[in-house]
């Protein structure tokens, strides 16, 4: 048999000489497995001599005890090595820009809600904010339109029952407004001429096409005091449109036509040139409808408990998706509500864009795409 002498000397050589982690376990299985030398050798203890089998075992367990110090402390070495050689292999150039965060976008009615109420609020108009669930004076009885009025039939408005398990009223059921000139009326009841207010918000419709969809968004402005013209209606939007659409002179005109909550009433039309492939605005002799105005009912005003022979007033209302398509060239409302973020990607804003009376917010100067 082997000396034990020699055994540890050979082993321990085998296990400095080991190259890797790999080679290392072989050595220790070969020396300390089920069936290693040093097991094996264990294994003769039994047909020993009493006095041979206490001095052989002392000499084993000497040499398994170097055997492992030796192998943990060659694993140690070769682990750290391995390492080191795959952090200089994976090495990060900390030099190198990191790649840009992807970063978020504002919707474009977001950004013309902030742009509008940005642009009247430096003209002196407060804003008013109301419920989209109306009551049915508020948002027809008040602004001059009776039960028999056509914007309350079935197809134009969604009613909404007072109890689902009762028999439905359409003349007392409650209404997802179809107009924030609702807010008239609750300003009127609330305050005490003179009032300068604009009424943005969500307002719903029974329609959907390319140019309407079911939940959209207006902004309606309201002006009462006692000396308020039509000339003031008339300066007031004009300064809009022209901060709106960035244009120092801008060609506008002003058509008769109706609305039940004002007399007399006016479509506001601003000047463009149409092609079949841009529509560009304050040039040219084409003419685009942007909003609705006119001096304020005075049937408007008694349901709002103030004495028109006392105090006059103008209001307008304009669709803000119809300004963003507009502004933006998008040429179908609907895209609007998809949720596409390539679309976002497209037509959305930077965080940091801001608006004001002075200075718009445009992607294309005025230019549809």
């Amino acid at each position: 048999m082997e000396n034990i002498k020699d055994i540890e000397q050979r082993i321990l050589e085998e296990v400095s000489k080991a190259s890797d982690l790999k080679a290392l376990d072989e050595i220790r299985v070969s020396a300390m497995g089920k069936k290693g030398q040093i097991t094996e050798m264990m294994k003769t203890l039994g047909q020993m001599s009493a006095d041979e089998r206490v001095e052989t075992a002392k000499k084993l367990n000497v040499l398994k005890a170097a055997v492992e110090e030796a192998l943990s402390k060659r694993k140690d070495i070769l682990e750290s090595e391995a390492l080191n050689a795959k952090l200089a292999s994976e090495k990060i150039d900390v030099t190198l820009p990191c790649r840009p965060e992807t970063q978020g976008r504002i919707h474009p009615v977001s950004k013309i809600y902030e742009e509008v109420v940005a642009i009247f609020g430096e003209l002196g108009f407060e804003v008013a904010e109301g419920p989209s669930i109306e009551d049915q004076f508020h948002n027809f009885n008040a602004l001059n339109m009776p039960l028999n009025h056509p914007a309350r039939q079935m197809q134009d408005t969604f009613y909404i029952a007072h109890d689902k398990d009762a028999p439905f009223n359409m003349d007392d059921a409650y209404v997802v407004r179809t107009h924030t000139s609702g807010m008239q009326i609750r300003t009127m009841e609330n305050k005490k001429p003179p009032i300068r207010i604009i009424a943005p918000g969500r307002t719903y419709r029974s329609d959907f096409d390319a140019t309407h969809t079911p939940m959209f968004h207006q902004v309606e402005g309201l002006v009462i005091d006692k000396t308020t013209t039509l000339a003031h209606l008339k300066g007031c939007l004009y300064d809009f449109v022209k901060a709106f659409f960035e244009l120092e002179d801008i060609p506008v005109r002003y058509r008769p036509s109706y609305f039940p909550f004002t007399e007399p009433s006016a479509e506001m039309d601003i000047g463009c040139l149409k092609t079949k492939t841009e529509l560009k605005i304050g040039a040219g002799n084409d003419w685009l409808e942007i909003l609705g105005c006119g001096m304020v009912h005075p049937n408007v005003l008694k349901a709002g408990g103030i004495d028109p022979d006392e105090y006059q007033g103008f209001a307008f209302g304009v669709g803000l998706d119809r300004l963003a398509m507009l502004k933006y060239g998008i040429p179908d409302l609907r895209t609007f509500f998809e949720s596409d973020v390539r679309w976002m990607k497209n037509y959305g804003f930077a965080p940091l864009d801001f608006s004001s009376l002075t200075g718009g917010l445009s992607n294309n100067g005025g230019q549809l795409r």
